[in-house]
């Protein structure tokens, strides 16, 4: 199956960009910081091409802190030799960031030209002054994660998302210059402003048309145009608004979300200096604290999931393609949603979800000014530690949340903004005199601690980060995911709050709705019991949840060996699980119908991708069908052996007890009348015999372009074998290279960059990318007694 995505612009979207991320330099000088004037000679470089994540080329150990997926951290260095042609000359060069972690400090020919310490953050930074055009010029970037147990999951260390090099005429847009909102949307009308901040950083004045262009995305024809002309002073900068109408406008939503493409066009003095382009959506936003959530006038109910910035063996360096099957393995689940959790995500996510039809919760903190606790031999065992990055809130915090609004402002998937994450968790760090005569859902760690920070510290502290969400986006709310509500109800904590987001209290909806009853809210985080969906299904008041997790992620790990958080509806290689199978019953809105296997006695093989049927003969086995039709009805072989079922409307299922034979194995979703409607089967697996290769795309892009290749180790038949442990070796010929060998075994802390892997209940996922030349590739799987397989690929 083919996998296509559209990308049609640069992160930065001001000057004219191109993409930074071949032949840099990287070295890791453990935990010593050096200086731009000795690194160079005093450190062991190797070539890299960005996104490069340090961290997940491991090795994991055991040393090393579970929070952070017992990976390591260090100080590294990158070095980038660049060419600026002469005839560049006078214009401006900017090199752009979209994430480094963390506490970055970057260097041109010696001089310090900017850096950022929060490492989710993208930012750009002038090179202008020091830039030698003409001649060789030597980028050098610091990147300090000594620091390793600075959060509570895995972070990555590195320059771990694109890079962009940026020329620009002196008077030009800002970075991220042009912001276009639907303010009033309709079927028959949809009105747009749009608004691009100008800069003249020349000497002299400089008369700048912009120009506008909207055309639909489905149909290519141009809706609207619009052109300003303003007059810029040295020094000035403006703001152009624009306001344009679209009679009878394609609008954006779940199910429907059409785009359009918008075009600036910027001319100064006449002369053509810049173009961008990005896709924006018309559609309006209503939140009601009585009828919840509705995307252009209709309801939505919100089937979310939180994510990590992750995706198992490739760290947090992700390319697109990835997030793009993963996504869209959600969207199929029946997700709608995504909260980033707990802080901005590469641009791409956001791209693919505006594409598909997800909507985002767009999140920026975890803590404030004080940290929380960091495990070390185990999630919630053992002593903690104290680090994070806490300590540049109070310089950053209000710089950090404004940048990720005016990046992400254009997503018509995003639709709040969420100023923190659990920041209100019981005595981690904040207490309240109130915890010594209330009981909430979180653990408690003791009642009112009188010598932790008070929890009234969040009134203020909420505040002015409300107030920067309305002072840059007045289209979308601010919220947060509130972990003691309880407590905060004491605050003004969540009475500053547009939106309030309940971690793991939906016993207090119904209460707080009584008793607030102007107040906004939604499950912000949620576990996985059907009753916890079912209390959004039935109150109108309650407009969504998202569940922990979408996907398994690295770090907040249990005790050794654990690479990671493992309740994910996808596991590590993006496959779906069990209670992803579970969570489609929930979500759906086709009828389906899933079965799962256990013995009798004996626990189930929690994790599995796909459910097997494999046992003893004889055995008594429970098979549990779940699904969303009014009965379902069990096969063997053809024959019926269990009788139609009604399916609990509130459990999403229904089992029968059988004794075990092998074959396959159907259950059969029907419907009032008792017809089959839908079906699901699994079939009994041989002995392996070969290996099966599935890549999603056989045609890739010579640049960046990526092919998942899914492998299954089957029997004579083809049946996937789910007991299947076998040692596979992957070789790869021509212009590709192998990112990694992903398995998705939580338990197995080997290395996944190297081409040999042990496949976990019988599969693994390949990822190859293009290295930049056209061609034929051939990537071969092999393992011995296993027949092997060939994939070739194209690379355009």
């Amino acid at each position: 199956m083919a996998i296509a995505t559209v990308r049609i612009a640069a992160a930065p979207h001001f000057g004219n960009c191109q993409l930074f991320v071949n032949d840099w330099q990287f070295a890791l000088a453990g935990n010593v910081q050096l200086t731009p004037a000795n690194v160079e000679q005093t450190l062991k470089w190797k070539t890299v091409t960005l996104p490069h994540d340090w961290s997940v080329e491991g090795p994991y150990s055991s040393n090393l802190y579970s929070a952070t997926g017992y990976l390591p951290g260090g100080f590294g260095w990158y070095k980038k030799t660049f060419d600026v042609p002469a005839d560049k000359k006078g214009q401006k060069v900017y090199v752009y960031f979209e994430g480094i972690y963390n506490r970055s400090h970057v260097y041109l020919n010696g001089h310090l030209v900017g850096g950022r310490p929060n490492g989710y953050i993208s930012f750009d930074c002038n090179l202008t002054p020091y830039l030698q055009y003409g001649k060789k010029n030597t980028l050098l970037v610091s990147v300090d994660h000594t620091r390793v147990n600075d959060s509570r999951w895995y972070t990555g260390s590195g320059i771990y998302r694109d890079v962009w090099l940026v020329y620009a005429s002196p008077v030009h847009k800002q970075v991220w210059g042009t912001y276009c909102r639907s303010i009033h949307v309709t079927s028959e009308k949809a009105d747009f402003m749009a608004k691009t901040t100008l800069l003249n950083e020349s000497a002299r004045q400089a008369q700048t048309k912009v120009c506008y262009d909207l055309s639909s995305k489905q149909t290519g024809a141009n809706v609207a145009s619009a052109e300003q002309t303003v007059t810029l002073s040295p020094g000035d900068s403006i703001d152009v608004q624009q306001p344009f109408t679209v009679d009878q406008p394609e609008l954006w939503n779940i199910g429907t979300p059409n785009l359009y493409r918008l075009k600036t066009t910027v001319y100064v003095n006449g002369e053509l200096t810049e173009t961008d382009e990005q896709f924006v959506g018309a559609r309006e936003l209503t939140f009601s604290h009585d009828e919840g959530l509705a995307i252009n006038g209709h309801p939505v109910k919100l089937k979310g999931v939180c994510i990590h910035h992750d995706a198992g063996c490739l760290g947090s360096a992700v390319p697109r393609q990835v997030w793009y099957r993963r996504i869209k393995h959600l969207k199929e689940m029946g997700c709608n949603a995504i909260r980033t959790s707990h802080n901005p995500q590469a641009s791409d996510l956001y791209d693919i979800c505006d594409e598909l039809g997800l909507v985002v919760i767009d999140e920026v903190f975890d803590e404030w000014e004080y940290p929380k606790k960091k495990w070390v031999e185990g999630w919630n065992v053992g002593t903690p530690t104290y680090d994070g990055n806490y300590d540049y809130f109070k310089e950053w915090g209000e710089t950090d949340l404004k940048d990720m609004i005016l990046r992400d402002r254009n997503h018509p998937s995003v639709i709040m903004w969420s100023i923190g994450n659990e920041v209100d968790y019981p005595n981690d760090p904040y207490s309240h005199p109130i915890l010594d005569s209330i009981r909430i859902s979180q653990p408690v760690y003791g009642g009112w601690l009188p010598g932790n920070p008070q929890a009234e510290q969040l009134s203020s502290l909420s505040r002015k980060l409300v107030d920067v969400v309305h002072r840059y986006d007045p289209t979308r709310p601010a919220t947060a995911g509130l972990a003691g509500v309880a407590m905060s109800n004491h605050t003004d904590y969540p009475f500053n709050l547009d939106v309030c987001g309940y971690n793991y209290t939906e016993t207090l909806y119904e209460k707080d709705h009584a008793t607030y009853p102007e107040r906004v809210l939604y499950g912000s985080e949620n576990g996985q019991d059907p009753q916890a969906w079912n209390v959004v299904r039935d109150s109108k008041y309650v407009f969504g949840q998202f569940i922990w997790t979408g996907i398994d992620y690295l770090g907040e790990s249990g005790r050794w060996p654990s690479r990671g958080f493992y309740t994910g509806m996808l596991d590590f290689g993006g496959f779906l699980k069990t209670n992803g199978l579970y969570r489609q019953a929930m979500w759906s809105e086709k009828p389906v119908v899933n079965l799962t296997t256990a013995p009798l006695t004996g626990a189930h093989r929690h994790g599995a991708p796909l459910p097997g049927w494999n046992y003893k003969k004889g055995a008594m086995i429970v098979v549990t069908c779940m699904g969303n039709t009014p009965y379902a009805r069990l096969t063997l072989n053809g024959v019926e052996v269990g009788q139609p079922k009604a399916i609990d409307k509130d459990r999403y299922s229904t089992s029968w007890s059988i004794p075990y034979q092998k074959g396959t194995l159907t259950v059969e979703g029907l419907n009032e009348a008792k017809e089959v409607c839908c079906s699901s089967a699994v079939t009994t697996a041989g002995v392996p015999v070969r290996l099966t290769a599935l890549p999603d795309v056989r045609v890739i892009e010579k640049e960046r372009g990526v092919s998942q290749i899914e492998l299954d180790v089957t029997d004579s038949q083809g049946v996937l074998v789910p007991f299947a442990e076998n040692e596979i070796t992957c070789r790869i010929a021509g212009p590709v290279r192998l990112l990694g060998l992903e398995n998705s075994n939580n338990a197995d802390m080997s290395d996944y960059r190297d081409n040999r892997q042990c496949v976990y209940h019988g599969r693994l996922i390949a990822y190859i990318q293009a290295t930049g030349q056209k061609g034929k590739a051939s990537i071969t799987f092999s393992s011995p007694t296993l027949k092997s397989t060939s994939i070739e690929l194209d690379i355009n």
